[in-house]
């Protein structure tokens, strides 16, 4: 069964076009489709790990995005992570962008490295945001597949402990565009980029 998502997100979802995913880009989406079918399939839990080199940006949109398509298309027993090769924070401008969304965004611890709540939904348990390594125990150490976010994460982690696959799905980093005029609008592009290619890869699941 599908889950209610908060009703600004919603709207944003609901103008979500696969067609705009070019047959490429569909064919290094094909993999994660494949994996998360056959856990599906044999109704095993699904884990999801999201990797990037400093787990600040990339891998925390696809965390979110993924774990709320898989709300929104009703499969079960999703369990979405992210981890980077070192740890730091969770980019303001990443916290931002998601609220803009629609999303529920909530600080729950302060410091250096502060955790967020991130709720899709008014009745499901939030995503917890905050910067960690892949191999941090709060993210699973076995039985998970590993989502190369980042190009060089991809390139400077060729094996990853506990994986049962590793898939590269890299975006573009719109770090490039911190302090800049075009920081707003680059960073919506790059989450609703990640948005769409996580609800296609969930909307599959047959």
């Amino acid at each position: 069964m599908s889950t209610k998502l908060l009703p600004e997100l919603e709207s944003v979802v609901s103008n979500f076009k696969f067609d705009i995913i070019t047959s490429d880009r569909k064919g290094i989406l094909q993999p994660l489709i494949d994996y998360i079918q056959d856990k599906h399939n044999t109704e095993s839990e699904i884990r999801l790990n999201l990797i990037c080199t400093h787990n600040s940006r990339r891998s925390h949109l696809s965390q979110v995005w993924a774990q709320t398509a898989a709300a929104y298309y009703g499969i079960k027993n999703v369990f979405c992570y992210s981890g980077g090769t070192e740890a730091t924070a969770l980019f303001p401008m990443v916290a931002e962008t998601l609220k803009h969304t629609g999303f529920r965004v909530q600080v729950i611890a302060e410091g250096n490295n502060p955790i967020y709540a991130i709720k899709y939904s008014d009745n499901e348990y939030p995503v917890i945001g905050f910067s960690k390594t892949y191999d941090h125990e709060f993210n699973p150490s076995s039985t998970f597949v590993a989502i190369m976010t980042c190009s060089q994460a991809d390139g400077g982690c060729p094996f990853i402990p506990g994986a049962e696959k590793r898939i590269p799905i890299t975006f573009d980093d719109p770090k490039a565009f911190d302090n800049t005029p075009q920081q707003v609008e680059k960073y919506q592009e790059r989450s609703l980029q990640i948005a769409t290619e996580m609800f296609y890869v969930f909307s599959q699941i047959k």
